[in-house]
């Protein structure tokens, strides 16, 4: 498959974009997002009925339309609407296509009767826990907030130059998402933290998801995790899957958890984009008593809430037993053991303080990884990765749930470059780890023997134990101290009494100055104190 890279031009085409709508008093990122990704949902719709027309006239066939055959339900689709004056596309969008969309059920939009009221779509005997009936129930407090005219007309004209310029028959749309949900590092203080690309694919790299697993990120924000699964499965097994797999590979595969609407909104709409049609996508507190989920994922990923802290009598108590806390990224840990199935695997990114904390939580935690569990690698990383809107210390954790041990040696990494600046600015450099890490973590072979000294190794159980399980890399990684010579004192003084020349004669020639000029007289006396002070 041939990638394609976001250029300068197209984020420049995005940015403007984003300034038309801040213009118009829309300043919350996580709002301009939730906005622009209904709009990318609904031109996708009309995108996907194109192919479903092409489709049958090609075959002969009757395909299920998404849009209603009425002037209203076709006046929805983005192709018809696209190029009509400002207000009659404000008029369309507002009163039929968004409220459309949230009442969507089966694949399909419901019609409108012609004194403009919704014709709702009919449920179908057995099928009343459709995925796309969640969907619609879902998006039943989803919001329109584009406040007029003009600025939803720029908004499609931009849009639309885009697609047709810079888009069209390429696979760049989950990359432009990615660009637009990495404008959420501006907006820290809403909570919504997300995890880069670079890092959600290269966590994915070392899980190797493949067609017949199921994923869950039960702290799913904008389903970065999922997205990132899925596009592996598809680079990897896509040529080779069955129909059996892809029909797997659309919803039950892939499943998020989040306790915000907005969130699950996006998510849901994200997943769809990236063709996974039927997710299992749902409002929940992962770690309350209601989520009783069990033995039910082979794979897990995710980036759970740090230096969180909950109330107790909500705690689910299974988790409780395995680490008792109201710390989050301690419960966390132990609800993705009880949520996989034996022999799943999980990678998941914990502040450093799990790995060393001193409390009879934390090391009961870890003590779980390394005594009933396989814990393969601590890959610790730098803390400019979270930045410009977190500096905290991370680390990622790779284990496989096995209920009966399993982990004979831990593998460390001393992650300090992912190829972006450490800074605020996060900008792209040539030094990148990433690829040597995914190498080394599936080649442990050549690992046996690395020295303490070196950038990665092994450490076995027992050692790990010794410490109290801790899991710090600074606790096993040893410094090569490299001797520093210095030169012989007679070269030292030889320097030191040439360099006293240099300074008397300096001091001579300011002098003559000073008779020149008295007002140089207090320089003069400064630069007598600082040689004064430098003089051995």
């Amino acid at each position: 498959m041939e990638v394609y890279m976001i250029t300068g031009a197209v984020k420049n085409k995005v940015d403007q974009i984003w300034i038309n709508i801040a213009a118009g008093g829309i300043t919350n990122p996580l709002t301009v997002i939730e906005q622009l990704t209904y709009l990318m949902f609904i031109r996708s719709l009309d995108v996907k009925e194109i192919r479903n027309e092409k489709m049958e006239v090609l075959t002969g066939m009757k395909v299920p339309h998404i849009f209603p055959s009425s002037p209203v339900g076709q006046a929805m689709r983005w192709s018809h609407f696209k190029n009509k004056d400002a207000d009659e596309i404000f008029h369309i969008v507002s009163t039929f296509v968004f409220p459309a969309i949230k009442s969507m059920k089966y694949g399909q939009l419901p019609d409108f009767d012609s004194s403009g009221k919704m014709i709702p779509i009919a449920d179908r005997r057995g099928d009343e826990d459709s995925p796309d009936t969640a969907f619609s129930k879902f998006m039943a407090d989803a919001a329109f907030l584009i406040p007029t005219a003009q600025m939803l007309e720029q908004i499609i004209t931009g849009m639309e130059d885009l697609y047709t310029n810079d888009l069209e028959n390429k696979d760049m749309q989950g990359d432009l998402y990615e660009y637009m949900l990495g404008k959420l590092q501006t907006s820290g203080r809403n909570g919504q933290f997300r995890t880069p690309k670079h890092i959600r694919d290269m966590m994915v790299a070392l899980i190797q998801p493949a067609p017949e697993d199921t994923i869950c990120d039960p702290a799913c924000g904008t389903a970065g995790f999922l997205i990132s699964s899925a596009e592996y499965v598809r680079g990897h097994y896509g040529e080779q899957m069955t129909r059996e797999q892809w029909d797997h590979f659309e919803g039950p595969m892939f499943t998020g958890f989040d306790m915000d609407h907005t969130m699950l909104r996006i998510s849901a709409m994200n997943l769809m984009l990236h063709s996974i049609t039927h997710p299992d996508i749902e409002y929940k507190d992962s770690l309350s008593k209601q989520n009783e989920i069990k033995d039910a994922f082979t794979v897990c990923l995710a980036n759970p809430p740090f230096k969180g802290s909950i109330n107790a009598e909500s705690i689910n108590d299974d988790l409780k037993a395995v680490t008792n806390t109201k710390k989050t990224e301690l419960l966390f840990l132990a609800l993705f053991l009880r949520m996989l199935k034996k022999g799943g695997r999980c990678a998941c990114i914990v502040p450093d303080g799990v790995l060393f904390g001193s409390s009879k939580a934390h090391k009961a935690i870890r003590k779980e990884l390394v005594e009933n569990h396989q814990l393969r690698a601590v890959i610790s990383m730098p803390s400019g990765v979270f930045k410009p809107y977190a500096g905290v210390s991370t680390a990622i954790l790779v284990f496989t749930k096995t209920g009966a041990g399993g982990t004979e040696k831990v593998w460390f990494y001393d992650m300090k470059a992912d190829g972006f600046s450490l800074d605020d600015k996060r900008n792209p450099v040539k030094e990148n780890d990433i690829p040597d890490i995914i190498e080394r973590f599936h080649h442990p072979d050549k690992e046996t023997d690395r020295k303490r000294t070196e950038q990665s190794f092994f450490v076995p159980k027992q050692e790990i134990v010794d410490n109290d399980y801790d899991l710090s890399i600074n606790k096993y990684k040893e410094i090569e101290y490299v001797p520093v010579k210095y030169p012989p004192t007679s070269e030292i003084l030889k320097e030191l009494r040439s360099l006293e020349k240099e300074i008397d004669q300096g001091l001579d020639e300011l002098e003559g100055l000073r008779q020149r000029d008295p007002r140089k007289l207090d320089l003069l006396q400064l630069v007598r104190r600082q040689a004064a002070a430098r003089a051995p």
